[in-house]
């Protein structure tokens, strides 16, 4: 199997991660997902920012590991969870770069919630 390639980040695709100075809470219906004041605001070429949070802050238990993948060359292997909470079941709605590369290792230990299935308040 071919070796996946590797990217670094530079001025024809950026990446940033920097520690987002509010406090993050993440729901789902009446449901507190994540709640922290550790976020961690990646930031990707023309991509929209995304909040990393700790595990420490999220409610691991609402988590289920899945076995879907993706794999970005600047960042590394994701990996994803599905959400069970309130009846409401969200399939591979949070990832993880469990080992990321170099260039973001900020963000191992954190994961990420998708905006679009989530509330996500940053204040």
């Amino acid at each position: 199997m071919p070796e996946k390639p590797m990217r670094i980040p530079g001025p024809d695709h950026p990446i940033t991660v920097t520690p987002n100075p509010g406090r993050v809470v993440v729901r789902l219906g009446d449901r507190t997902v994540a709640d922290t004041g550790n976020a961690l605001t990646l930031r990707e070429a023309s991509y929209p920012a995304v909040h990393y949070i700790p595990r420490a802050d999220i409610d691991m238990a609402l988590l289920k590991r899945t076995d879907h993948a993706s794999y970005c060359p600047y960042k590394g292997q994701a990996s994803y969870f599905s959400v069970l909470a309130d009846g409401a079941q969200l399939e591979n709605a949070v990832w993880s770069y469990e080992a990321p590369y170099d260039a973001v290792a900020e963000i191992k230990d954190h994961l990420a919630f998708y905006p679009d299935r989530f509330e996500i308040t940053d204040a």
